[in-house]
């Protein structure tokens, strides 16, 4: 439960509307509190964490609460794409990657070989 600076309880659609304008001046998509709940469960079924752990971070009581609403275990090849997107998201700014490999350099050359540059 949340209070507010007097000890009182905090109603449920201030909490919500805070957390609303918190999203807009973010600059991401509105979405609700408990999606949020349900996107952490997801992200730590999808990061192998153990459930006991997932259960204990999203504070159920039963197990099976955690196992049936919350996460959406996804299958090994969607665990490999999520690898391999967290490596690329983890790349630093000087590493080439999918942004920027076509920018323009300084001569007005792409940087890139071109049909008769084997260089």
């Amino acid at each position: 439960m949340f209070t507010t600076r007097n000890g009182r309880p905090i109603e449920p659609r201030n909490i919500n509307r805070a957390f609303d304008i918190r999203c807009g001046r973010a600059g991401v998509r509105r979405i609700t509190i408990h999606d949020t709940r349900r996107t952490c469960g997801s992200l730590l079924a999808a990061l192998d964490v153990h459930p006991r752990v997932a259960m204990a971070i999203l504070r159920h009581s039963r197990i099976a609460l955690t196992m049936e609403i919350y996460t959406q275990v996804p299958d090994k090849t969607t665990r490999d794409a999520l690898r391999r997107l967290s490596d690329w998201l983890g790349q630093g700014d000087d590493e080439p990657g999918p942004r920027g490999a076509d920018e323009d350099q300084e001569d007005g050359t792409s940087g890139q070989p071109g049909p008769r540059d084997s260089s």
